[in-house]
């Protein structure tokens, strides 16, 4: 008989977690972080929030800048050891404006039981990439 897997799927959760917030589900984003997870927005001079109240404040003030916003995953690969590599699409209209702006990112995440310890976005893939290789094989 078959054994089934106990490693959560990564990709899927990851969809949740990007469906949970164009739905703008606050609640639901910040419950894929472990309570005293890590998001490093420091690449984007935006600085370090710990813990999930730090991270949903975070969520909530960017969301607020837009009145309509969206994200997409455009490439995701599961490096294996419980970290996750992805570039997203986000865009949004910013509040009081009848233009769109488009960003295109990267995100590393290091996961545990399913659950995002760290994760860091940056501008650059290459560089995203990288670091996200080096912190799979440190896992090792």
């Amino acid at each position: 008989m078959r054994k089934e897997s106990t490693t959560p799927d990564l990709l899927e959760l990851s969809r949740h977690f990007v469906e949970a917030s164009n739905r703008l589900d606050f609640d639901a984003m910040t419950s894929f972080y472990v309570e005293d997870g890590v998001f490093d927005t420091s690449a984007l001079g935006m600085g370090v929030f710990e813990g999930r109240e730090a991270i949903r404040g975070f969520f909530e003030d960017w969301h607020r800048a837009y009145e309509n916003w969206d994200q997409v995953i455009e490439e995701f690969h599961d490096l294996g050891n419980g970290v996750t590599f992805a570039v997203l699409l986000q865009r949004g209209r910013p509040a009081g404006s009848s233009g769109f702006v488009a960003q295109r990112y990267a995100a590393v995440g290091a996961w545990t039981d399913g659950l995002i310890e760290w994760s860091m976005v940056h501008t650059d893939p290459d560089q995203a990439r990288a670091a996200a290789e080096r912190l799979a094989e440190e896992r090792g």
